[in-house]
């Protein structure tokens, strides 16, 4: 069994004025650059990501791997037409050249959106489609924010989706699409799919699977798919700054007919439908988030979490607000560590300047926000690194960060963790490996939304999730939409979205 692998990756926040282009592709950060051909076996290797998930159940079914290219930027505004079709080529090439085949397992995120293509993954499996034909068996993993479409559902064979949030299972899924594409090869014949949009938008913050309704959801559809004549059920949460008719949590059953297949993707929309109201946000001021950490921490022998859920470099912002600092160096907070902030000139300056060293500059503060201005203070720098290094938590497993030169900055009682590359504070060793321990502090700020969670959510006491201004906006009612389909709430229990 010979099986192509190849991968296209970036979840697209159209709000953000920050394009994809082509060199975000290119280079490294806490993915790693595009990789071709034989380079996919040793770069791709040991991460927690969908691809080498993929190559390691091939090489254990002891399939031959044809590798085909992979390739992520992280996320911001749309994919520039030049990076999509230089892309595009690349891979597609790839798989003419990779001769007779009987298998294609890709790995895509589900949500990209180009200057020219409001569904990219859509147009770049047609295009898959022209030069395999109908009949190849095509398999693919796609994110759990991503916002399914028809096409993707009709140029594949059975997609498959992460069911994690933190996603700690990227290469489980991966490894499942493997033996997934054996059966179909297999098997042959026609594979019956229900595909069901919800009629409502899920917040980020509470797609969570770790608690509350997502995680019983998410177990309620695992119980779907053990009846019989069911092979696969997957539900994607959409990413909501996706400002396209195909954005918000959508439904895919796969069954040995087409009645079982309509059956259980009725009976999770259902499910989904009847519990809406139990997917409201909880979500904190500024103010009363800082002032509650500083009334409560001496009191607890574990860190209270403020997480910055709308200024997450994951979900395309530029991860240098500098609203919840201001609140902690106002309130005289004494014991108080905050991450990532993404200024490369604030780094360059600490490099420059040297352990220990003072410096006087304008923290963060240049994304561009109304109001939004640098941090004007003289910092004290305590570390420095190249940014390079391992992540051991179970959502950035294996991952080796290039994050460019980072420092630790000291503000009276706040240490701040500033990165040249932008990535959201998902994993302890950001940290660590600059000397800083998150469990030894009373207040720890987090610029994630949810993914921070595999790994500092055991060590907190409590974690508040904080409304900043910022582009990655939790309240779906503030982003200004023209593009939805008519009719979907844009909360739970909601106002209707009515176009323009």
């Amino acid at each position: 069994m010979r099986i192509a692998i190849g991968g296209f990756h970036h979840e697209t926040n159209t709000f953000s004025m920050e394009p994809a282009t082509f060199d975000r592709f290119i280079r490294a950060d806490g993915w790693p650059g595009i990789v071709r051909g034989d380079e996919m076996f040793t770069t791709l290797k040991g991460y927690n990501m969908a691809a080498a998930g993929m190559i390691e159940a091939c090489n254990e079914q002891g399939r031959e791997i044809v590798p085909l290219s992979w390739c992520n930027a992280s996320p911001c505004g749309r994919v520039t037409s030049d990076a999509f079709e230089k892309i595009s080529e690349i891979l597609l090439d790839d798989l003419i050249r990779a001769g007779p085949i009987d298998g294609l397992l890709l790995d895509l995120h589900g949500a990209m959106v180009t200057e020219q293509y409001e569904d990219g993954e859509g147009e770049f499996l047609r295009r898959v489609r022209t030069i395999t034909g109908p009949d190849l068996p095509i398999v693919i993993s796609l994110d759990f924010h991503a916002n399914l479409t028809d096409d993707m559902v009709n140029f594949t064979d059975q997609l498959l989706i992460y069911r994690t949030y933190p996603h700690i299972d990227m290469a489980e899924t991966g490894r499942k699409s493997a033996f997934q594409i054996a059966r179909h090869i297999d098997r042959g014949g026609p594979c019956y799919k229900a595909f069901r949009r919800l009629p409502f938008l899920v917040p980020n913050t509470v797609g969570c699977t770790m608690i509350g309704p997502s995680k019983a959801a998410f177990e309620y559809m695992a119980a779907l798919e053990r009846l019989p004549d069911i092979e696969h059920v997957s539900m994607a949460f959409g990413f909501n700054p996706s400002d396209v008719p195909h954005c918000g949590p959508s439904i895919i059953a796969y069954g040995a007919n087409q009645d079982a297949a309509d059956r259980t993707a009725d009976n999770l929309y259902t499910y989904m439908v009847d519990r809406e109201n139990q997917f409201v946000a909880d979500l904190w001021t500024v103010e009363d988030a800082v002032q509650h950490a500083i009334s409560t921490a001496p009191g607890l022998d574990r860190p209270i979490i403020l997480a910055d859920v709308q200024d997450n470099a994951g979900g395309g912002t530029s991860s240098d607000t500098t609203w919840i600092l201001e609140s902690l160096v106002r309130h005289d907070v004494a014991d108080a560590v905050i991450g990532i902030f993404c200024d490369p000139a604030a780094a360059a300056a600490a490099h420059e300047a040297g352990i220990g060293k003072d410096i006087s500059i304008g923290l963060g503060g240049k994304s561009g926000l109304a109001g939004h201005q640098p941090f004007e203070a003289r910092y004290r720098v305590e570390a420095v690194s190249n940014g390079s290094f391992l992540c051991k938590g179970d959502y950035f497993n294996g991952s080796r960060m290039e994050l460019g030169p980072m420092a630790v900055l000291r503000l009276g009682g706040i240490r701040i963790v500033v990165s040249t590359n932008p990535e959201q504070a998902a994993d302890q060793a950001m940290f660590t490996h600059l000397g800083i321990d998150p469990a030894r502090h009373s207040i720890v700020v987090l610029k994630s939304s949810v993914h921070y969670r595999a790994e500092f959510q055991p060590i907190s006491a409590q974690i508040i999730e904080v409304i900043a201004p910022a582009q990655n906006v939790a309240d779906n009612r503030l982003l200004d939409y023209r593009n939805l389909r008519k009719g979907l709430r844009i909360m739970p229990g909601g106002p209707v979205h009515e176009p323009l």
